[in-house]
């Protein structure tokens, strides 16, 4: 800045410093309120939200986690039913555990396999005539 050597000249930089101030000002209160709105918990909740849908990598990870959890828990379903016996239960659980990592590892491969038969079985039959 340069030397102000006339009372005209610091009026005019002390105006234009406090128009610059009151911008500042102005801004800084627009980003704390950018920054308050982002940190309440839904936003942060819709924000998390739309990361994870719209990476596909994290839509097949989550969908193959649950559809290994989801066919664990049938598969000790249909093994145990009803039964009261400790050691049905104990190896339900142990096949379970074996049914979910399998499924859940593999769910791409499945998820193929599946929509294959899909496709076999409910696809329009060409007519040749």
């Amino acid at each position: 800045m340069q030397n102000i050597t006339s009372s005209a000249a610091l009026k005019d930089a002390i105006q234009l410093l406090e128009v610059e101030q009151e911008i500042k000002g102005q801004l800084l209160k627009k980003q704390l309120y950018i920054a308050y709105e982002s940190l309440k918990p839904l936003n942060l909740l819709k924000h998390t939200l739309k990361e994870i849908t719209s990476s596909p990598y994290m839509i097949d990870n989550i969908s193959g986690g649950v559809m290994g959890l989801v066919s664990g828990f049938l598969s000790r379903k249909i093994f145990v039913g009803a039964s009261g016996n400790l050691i049905r239960k104990l190896i339900g659980s142990f096949l379970q555990f074996g049914v979910t990592n399998v499924v859940a590892q593999n769910s791409s491969v499945i998820r193929s396999v599946g929509q294959a038969i899909f496709h076999h079985f409910f696809r329009k039959k060409n007519q040749t005539l």
